[in-house]
């Protein structure tokens, strides 16, 4: 018998302080008379954190950049599909709720913001309360509010040995191209508004369709290129340094043998513990990233989570 392929989905706890007070945002749907988090299903070429956006934004009007992961839920559907469901911490800022164009529908009828022990109460299903757990450790270990840095590495390039010029010259294959155009959803879902990237051009062509959707320039430096760090001269603690200083989103594009120099960067950056995860994290294929969220209160508090994502092309 043939294996029933999973149901993938995304979501959220989206959450906002007032008054001093954290509240979680409910969604009450209209079909099912329960209430829940927000979520939905994936949809053809997506990567999960941009449907979590999506999803969280369709069903509350409400558009937010994610957050530390939150871990995933794996439920039974009817039809005997499991249903695999990744979340993410989200934060709802003041300007955000103000734009907000919910109205009831037929898919939600009502979205409420509650304490964390309403919600323990109410929330109808054990697997998203288990979610609100992983949230309440965020909040107590005083790490819920975070920023990103990205380590990206560049699309599929031409070959080394198909490739008569300069090697920082090689352009991106159109699996490179496509790769390019396939990450931009995932990456503005995290909210990415700095992009810094090596001046190789593979890289730079990587980063261009992201530019254009933001409308933002690239920081092109040879700190983080392929040559200068064969060379010898490669800075990527300055690079590094200077975006946990920042304390913005920001996306670095550089170079296979340089992203395990970025991420170890990262982690002495932010006194983290290093470990085998960071080997990992740095073992990206092309077009993938690694995700570092850091505190943004204590940023030398360590990496507070760190996720890898490939785009499906």
């Amino acid at each position: 018998m043939t294996a029933k392929v999973a149901v993938y989905a995304a979501g959220g706890v989206v959450w906002r302080v007032v008054d001093g007070k954290l509240r979680v945002l409910l969604v009450h749907r209209t079909k099912y008379r329960d209430l829940t988090l927000p979520k939905g299903k994936v949809d053809p070429g997506e990567m999960l954190a941009e449907t979590a956006v999506r999803e969280i934004f369709e069903e509350t009007g409400i558009r937010t950049a994610l957050g530390a992961p939150l871990g995933v839920s794996h439920y039974s559907l009817p039809s005997g599909r499991q249903k695999i469901v990744h979340y993410w911490a989200a934060e709802a800022t003041e300007a955000a709720i103000r734009e907000s164009a919910f109205v009831p529908g037929p898919e939600i009828a009502a979205i409420e913001w509650v304490s964390l022990k309403k919600a323990h109460a109410r929330l109808s299903y054990p697997v998203d309360v288990e979610i609100l757990e992983h949230f309440e450790r965020l909040v107590d270990d005083g790490v819920l509010h975070t920023f990103p840095v990205i380590a990206l590495r560049h699309g599929k390039a031409v070959a080394r040995d198909e490739w008569s010029g300069p090697d920082a010259a090689r352009p991106l294959q159109p699996r490179g191209k496509e790769q390019a155009k396939a990450i931009v959803g995932a990456l503005r879902a995290f909210g990415v508004r700095r992009i810094v990237s090596s001046t190789a051009v593979r890289c730079v062509k990587t980063v261009a369709p992201l530019s254009k959707a933001l409308g933002r320039r690239i920081d092109e430096t040879d700190l983080i290129s392929q040559d200068a760090w064969e060379d010898g001269a490669a800075d990527v603690r300055d690079v590094v340094g200077r975006r946990v200083r920042a304390g913005k989103p920001a996306v670095l594009c550089s170079h296979g043998p340089v992203l395990p120099d970025i991420l170890s960067e990262l982690a002495l950056a932010t006194g983290t513990l290093r470990g085998s995860y960071l080997s990992d994290a740095a073992a990206l294929e092309t077009g993938a990233f690694s995700v570092a969220h850091l505190s943004a209160t204590n940023p030398g508090s360590g990496i507070v989570a760190i996720e890898t994502h490939a785009p499906k092309v």
